[in-house]
Formats: structure tokens, sequence, C-alpha cells
């Protein structure tokens, strides 16, 4: 079974019985295709007691600690069919996770990754100001979590404008001749949180910007912002001040999932989509904790066929507040059924695990 079936119907409309019922014969066709075509994955379920298919519930199916990527190049394709490796970012000293991707599987997480954002956006390509300098794709065999995240959001946009040169100045020319056309009106922001902070408040005081009209997607850096006492709120409330910006939504997404990405819902939490799933496990025992209790997220999606990454217990701390009852309206303004599935937020990072970085080291 494949996830073509999910691009049919809205990203957030499964319930708790319906998504059980559509990924858990994804997720058991995966482990087995896994086990078959990738053997240190094979090796992996038989040295930890795991079968290689048959669950009967999501939380069942085997996961992999998502730290493995770095040392272990896992992939379920010939060498020949590899079309792309992503890199996640990180600082200086770490080992990145590296992941091999071949055009179906590429295709389908670009896929997927449209189906979630334009239910929240909308269809129509808006002008887009990237809050990144376009250096980051120089190398385009070998994307990292921030060129990944930029070549994702790129597709729902046009008039693609970069903020910053690659000397990560402002690119002062490029962004006032964007900005006299697009000023004020409906536009596509991205970048990732902490260069948002630093450096889209640089603009402002080049200039008057009115992004009343725009909507932000942002991700990741949330280590600095949080060294600097700057709350999800209070980035959203400067936001609003500064630039009348009040479409902001955050989301998490990780390289070893690209594509199954967790868009904040109105209320302020990360919400799961037809595609993915989240569980919260205690770190000593990785027994499943229930709604309102914090311990490791590990983050389930349907999509990775190229490599193992469909089940992955990541070192972010989490909590999840329930399930299908989220009482939050469609974000893109228009009249729309509520979210069904889990949604949760991040608290942040596991005692002694290792700092992913991601955003917080641009240059």
């Amino acid at each position: 079974m494949t996830a073509d079936k999910l691009f049919t119907i809205p990203p957030f409309s499964l319930n708790k019985t319906d998504k059980s019922a559509t990924l858990l014969p994804m997720l058991n066709d995966l482990v087995q295709h896994h086990s078959k075509s990738c053997e240190p994955f094979y090796r992996y379920l038989q040295a930890a007691g795991f079968e290689t298919g048959g669950y009967k519930h999501i939380a069942e199916i085997p996961f992999l600690p998502v730290s493995v990527f770095k040392n272990h190049q896992l992939k379920s394709i010939p060498e020949q069919d590899v079309f792309k490796v992503l890199t996640s970012s990180g600082t200086t000293g770490q080992i990145p996770s590296k992941i091999f991707l071949d055009k179906a599987t590429a295709n389908v997480q670009t896929k997927a990754l449209a189906h979630i954002v334009t239910s929240v956006i909308g269809q129509e390509r808006l002008p887009m100001l990237i809050i990144d300098s376009k250096s980051v794709l120089k190398d385009r065999a070998s994307f990292s979590a921030r060129g990944a995240g930029i070549l994702g959001l790129s597709v729902f946009g046009r008039q693609h404008t970069y903020l910053l040169d690659d000397n990560y100045e402002l690119n002062i020319a490029e962004v006032e001749k964007f900005l006299e056309a697009n000023n004020g009106k409906p536009m596509l922001l991205f970048g990732f949180t902490f260069m948002v902070w630093q450096f889209l408040f640089q603009l402002a005081e080049k200039r008057n910007v009115d992004l009343s009209q725009a909507v932000l997607f942002h991700s990741g850096g949330w280590k600095k912002m949080i060294e600097l006492s700057v709350t999800n709120e209070v980035f959203k409330k400067t936001l609003n001040e500064k630039f009348g910006l009040c479409r902001v939504h955050n989301f998490y997404g990780m390289v070893e999932q690209v594509g199954s990405v967790f868009i904040e819902n109105s209320k302020g939490h990360l919400h799961c989509s037809a595609f993915s799933d989240v569980i919260i496990r205690n770190p000593l025992d990785f027994s499943v904790m229930p709604h309102g209790q914090q311990g490791l997220i590990q983050v389930i999606s349907v999509l990775p066929e190229s490599y193992p990454g469909m089940s992955l217990l990541t070192e972010d701390i989490g909590i999840c507040h329930g399930e299908d009852d989220a009482n939050n309206a469609s974000l893109n303004n228009t009249v729309g059924q509520e979210w069904q599935g889990k949604y949760f937020s991040i608290l942040g990072r596991a005692a002694k695990a290792e700092l992913r970085g991601c955003s917080d080291t641009f240059k």
C-alpha cells in the first residue's frame, strides 16, 4: 500500500481510528520493504528482537534513534538509484546525518509538503522573500536542512528574493526592488527562526516594511531564541508590532523525514498531518506516555521508501496535548473543517543529547 490515497483527502482530516486503519498497513509494508532491502536495518531488527512486519498498532512499529543516520549509511536502494543526498546541519565538529533519496521518494516528499502547505496558504503562488542567503543552495547534490527547507518551500512562491547576500549582509538592492512591487501585498516569507529574528528586524531599520498581508513560515533555531528569552509568543507579538505580521506559522520537521512536516495550528500547537503521527515515549523504558505527560518525541512518516526512516526516536522532549479535539479552524482564513489528529509541543532537548544546531549555525 502506498501513500497515493492520502493525496485525495484533506491533510488534517484523519481521526484516530481512520489514521490507524490507513497508516498501519503502509508502515508494515515499509518495515518489510526495508528489512529486505537494507541489510543494516534487518540486522538491527534481529538484534533488538523486532519482527519484520505484522504489527497491530502504530506504536508497535520499530523505531530507529535519529542519530543512527550520523554514523551509518542506511539506504534501501542501489547506489545507482541515489538521486539526492540530504545532510543535516549541525554545530562545528558534529557528524551530519546523511539521507539517501531516489527520485520516487524525493517526488512523494515534495508532493506531501505541497499538500500540507497549500491547505494553509492556498493554491496561489505568492511573491516570496527568503530570510537567508542563496549560497546555501550552491551544492545541488547535497543539501543541508536549511537548503532542503528553502528548496521545499520555494515551490509555493514566485519572484524569489533572498534577504541576504553571500556574505550574510542585507541584500538591499534586490530587497528594495522586491518591496517596491510587493510591500503591503500578499507575500510568502520563509526562514529559520533565529535568522528571521536576527536579520528581518535589520531590514525594518532601513525602511518601512508592511507585512500585514504576508504569511511567514519558520522553523528551527529555538536554542538561541531561548538564550535570548524570546518565546514563541514574544516572537509573534514582536513581528506583529514591527511589521503588522499576524500569520506566523512555526513548523517542526527534520531532514530525516522531509515532507512530513508538523505545522503549527491556530492554537499554537504542532499538528500531525495524514502522512504522519507522533508518539511520546518515556526516556527510561520507552513506554508510551499518556497525553499531558512529557517524554521523547517519536515521529512517524509513511513517505520514506529509499531509506528506513519511517519511525524515528528523536532527541527532543515534547508533550502531546490531545488528539482529534484541537478545536482549531483552518489557518488559511477560510471556513473549513477542524483539524483531526494529534497536536503537541516541543519543550527542548533531552539531557546529554547532542545539539543538532540546524539553523543556529548559519555561516
